[in-house]
Formats: C-alpha cells, sequence, structure tokens
C-alpha cells in the first residue's frame, strides 16, 4: 500500500510539472522568496543582537597584548569610540574563540604571534567565519631572558636544542631520553647550574614560535637529526616538537609577566618570552645571547638576531559595520603614529616594519583584503 502511495505521489508531481508549469514556477519562486526572507531576517537578527554590544572585544596572544592594549586606549582616548576590551587568552585559545563562529557573543579580533594556521582557517570557514583580515603589525624577537644577577650565558640554538629536548641522540646517535641535568653536561663552558627554563605552555603562539626559530633549528645542527631528517621527516618532526617533562622545561602559563617575576625571584633560572618584556624589564633582566647576537631593537630589525617572528592581529570582516569603531581602531592601529619606528608602539618595545612594507599593510589593512585559503599554511 505504501509504495503504491509513494508511487501516485510521484505521478502526481510529475502530471504538475508537465500540465501545470506556472503553479510549479509559482511554488519555486515563494521558496527562494522564503529563503532569501529567513537569511535576510539572520543577518538583521544579528545586527540587532550586536547593536547591544557596543565595545570591540579582543583576545589571543600575550605577546601582541600589551601592543593591541595601547591601541585600545588610545582608541578610546580619541573619541571613536569606547576603548575595547582586551583579553590575555594565548594565540591558540583566541584562534578558538576567534573562529568559534559569527555574532555579538564572539570576539571581533584576535591576536597572534604567529600566522593562522591551515587547520584554524578552516575551523573559522566551517563555523561561518568567511571574510577574515590578516595585519602584520610588527616584529617581535623571541628571547631567552634571565636574571641581571645571574651568570651571563652565551648559547647557541643547538644548547638550547640539547637542553630542553625530551630525546636527543647519544654519542652513537641513537635517541635517549634527555639525560641532563645542569647547563655544564651539555658543554662545560656553560654554568655549572641546573637547567630551568620557564616558558608558555603549548596553545601559545611563542611555544609555537620557540619550537620553530629555536628547536627546530637547533635539531638541524646536530649531525644524527641532521641525518633522521633525511631519512624519515615525519620522526624528524616529533623529536623537535616535544619537550622535555622531567622538571627542566616548566609551563608558566600564559602571563609572561609571571615569568618575570620568578626570573626575579630566582637568579639561575631562564625564561622564554616576547622582547617588548625583554626591554620593559631591563632594570631587572638581561637577554640571554644567542648565536653571538644578543636580542635588541636593531639586531631584531635587521635580522641578525635569529629569533625573530612577526605578530599580526586578525580582523573579522563580518562584523565590521555591525559592532561600531572596528574600522576606526584598524585604521588607529596601522597609522604611522602607532606602528612607525617613531610611534607608540615602538615606545612599547615593538619592532617596527620597514616603512614601505608598513604603508602596504596598511592600505591593504583599510580596504579590509580577506585571507584566501591559499595564503595559510
Amino acid at each position: 500500500m505504501r509504495q503504491g502511495a509513494l508511487a501516485g505521489h510521484e505521478e502526481y508531481k510529475a502530471d504538475v510539472a508537465a500540465n501545470h508549469p506556472i503553479r510549479e514556477i509559482s511554488v519555486r519562486h515563494k521558496t527562494m522568496a522564503l529563503t532569501a526572507a529567513v537569511a535576510a531576517m539572520g543577518v538583521v537578527a544579528f545586527a540587532a543582537a550586536a547593536s547591544a554590544r557596543d565595545q570591540i572585544r579582543i583576545v589571543g596572544s600575550s605577546t601582541v597584548y600589551p601592543f593591541t592594549t595601547a591601541v585600545a586606549e588610545q582608541f578610546g582616548k580619541s573619541g571613536a569610540g569606547k576603548t575595547p576590551v582586551v583579553e590575555s587568552t594565548g594565540t591558540g585559545g583566541g584562534m578558538k574563540l576567534f573562529c568559534a563562529g559569527v555574532g555579538p557573543t564572539h570576539p571581533d579580533l584576535t591576536n597572534a604571534s604567529r600566522a593562522m594556521k591551515k587547520g584554524e582557517f578552516e575551523d573559522c570557514q566551517k563555523n561561518g567565519v568567511k571574510d577574515i583580515v590578516q595585519i602584520k603589525v610588527g616584529i617581535d624577537g623571541l628571547t631567552i631572558a634571565q636574571s641581571k644577577a645571574g651568570p651571563s650565558t652565551k648559547l647557541t640554538m643547538e644548547q638550547v636544542f640539547l637542553a630542553l629536548a625530551a630525546q636527543v641522540p647519544d654519542k652513537d646517535g641513537k635517541l635517549i631520553d634527555n639525560p641532563y641535568k645542569n647547563w655544564s653536561d651539555i658543554d662545560k663552558s656553560l654554568p655549572n647550574i641546573k637547567i630551568e627554563v620557564l616558558g608558555p605552555p603549548p596553545t601559545s603562539g611563542t611555544r609555537d614560535s620557540f619550537h620553530e626559530l629555536f628547536m627546530e633549528e637547533g635539531a638541524k645542527k646536530i649531525p644524527a637529526l641532521a641525518e633522521l631528517k633525511k631519512k624519515d621527516g615525519k620522526a624528524f618532526d616529533k623529536v623537535w616538537k616535544s619537550m622535555r617533562k622531567d622538571g627542566p622545561y616548566v609551563e608558566a602559563g600564559e602571563n609572561d609577566n609571571v615569568i618575570v617575576q620568578k626570573l626575579e625571584a630566582n637568579k639561575n633560572a631562564y625564561g622564554i618570552f616576547g622582547y617588548s618584556f625583554l626591554e620593559e624589564n631591563t632594570a631587572k633582566l638581561k637577554g640571554v645571547v644567542i648565536e653571538g647576537v644578543a636580542p635588541d631593537y636593531d639586531s631584531i630589525s635587521s635580522g641578525k638576531y635569529k629569533g625573530a617572528r612577526p605578530l599580526f592581529i586578525y580582523v573579522k570582516k563580518q562584523h565590521v559595520g555591525v559592532i561600531p569603531g572596528i574600522d576606526k581602531f584598524v585604521e588607529e592601529y596601522v597609522s604611522a603614529k602607532a606602528m612607525s619606528k617613531d610611534g607608540y608602539l615602538a615606545r612599547k618595545g615593538l619592532v617596527a616594519l620597514p616603512k614601505a612594507e608598513a604603508d602596504k599593510i596598511a592600505a591593504a589593512a583599510k580596504s579590509m583584503a580577506v585571507l584566501t585559503a591559499t595564503d595559510v599554511k
């Protein structure tokens, strides 16, 4: 009976299509109109709900946090709008919040101490965050710092890797659990003190940058690991991405100021954070010389210091014109008075981009040029 009824229904549909085309077109138009109306209602609903939030919300990197906070304060003072709310959640945590969706319950911008990853871009797209604007705001030097009261230290990338990797090659090139307890165990020229390095957790963009700029480069300089890279790239990647968990590396959270305080309290400890935090605490801390180069503004800007990295903000274009002031906030961020070598962000420790690059980025930011799949790795 059911099959017969279904067949009869299909015959009826065919009859309508053949003998009553106007009726079918009318139904189709009504359906299309209803769909368009629902979509329009969604946009209106977002706009109406968003109007209840008249303050920009920003999340993300602890490294970029002080720079974005400075721009937010300047924006508020200028009368362009309410001072934006800036939260330090770490780059990875910020990306999760940013990519979770569109609407007033989701942040408008996120700070990042590395570029957006392919997987994060795909999460954004999946959750309806379609139009993302990437803005490179400056350069940072990822530093290893210590108390001014501690022993002056010069390190190579290889020595940093040997101090902090979960596994290292033995004299025969076989991977073993890291046996080094003191810095002098790695090289007799290094201080005879316990290895203790305070650094960011896996959710931090600073942690990602540290892996790529220090750990991977250090691993490449060890003959046994260079050979492993040729034979098995995935195995090599696992080695430099794995930090030891037996005490010498201490995850100190997303707040870099906590690391600064702990370095003050322990003259034999070392900490990993962005150059701006070292710059703000030069009365208490000093930077470790890496590969013969000390971290300072000029060495980072010129590229001589190998721990240099770009810093970014990401803007949710779908919120522009809905959450008040986003476009004006971006204009303030990329202005010469903020981003230039003589700007107020440089006084906060941000290393300025070359003028030609900064001008190009400012123009792209003002036009809200969106990120595409081919732009992300």
